[in-house]
């Protein structure tokens, strides 16, 4: 449904216009990260890892908010192409411990620009005051 065909009742409800807002900006998120063959998980697994330091793959995907087969999935291929490491902890042997590679942190670098540019382009009608709002109310809005 187009945003100018669809009912006054429903352009009107802040619901309806949270949902819109939210599939624009996967639309561009997604254009842009498609650029370099990039996803959101990856974005958000390699920038945990930056933020938080190496952690087992559970609670990766606890930190993330992914299914364990899709963390398993995402990882193997992250260890594939040298964006993580995964060792054995030293305190749990059974257990494997992910750990962010230099080639991780340049890859994060790129997707956060790539990402940086699609807000840009999603945000554009706003001014950096509004922005700044607009993240404040959300983040209220979000953290309930």
């Amino acid at each position: 449904m187009e945003e100018w065909t669809a009912p006054r009742r429903l352009r009107t409800l802040t619901s309806w216009l949270l949902a819109q807002s939210a599939m624009a900006s996967r639309r561009l998120i997604n254009e842009h990260l498609d650029e370099v063959g990039g996803t959101r998980s990856q974005f958000a697994m390699l920038a945990s890892l930056e933020e938080f330091g190496a952690c087992s793959q559970a609670d990766l995907g606890r930190r993330i908010g992914l299914d364990r087969s899709d963390v398993a999935a995402l990882v193997a291929d992250a260890e594939a192409r040298g964006w993580i490491d995964r060792h054995p902890d030293t305190t749990d042997r059974r257990r494997k411990v992910l750990a962010l590679t230099r080639a991780g942190s340049e890859r994060l670098v790129t997707l956060q620009a790539l990402l940086d540019s699609a807000h840009d382009r999603l945000l554009a009608p706003l001014s950096q005051r509004e922005r700044a709002q607009l993240i404040r109310l959300l983040t209220r809005l979000t953290q309930r």
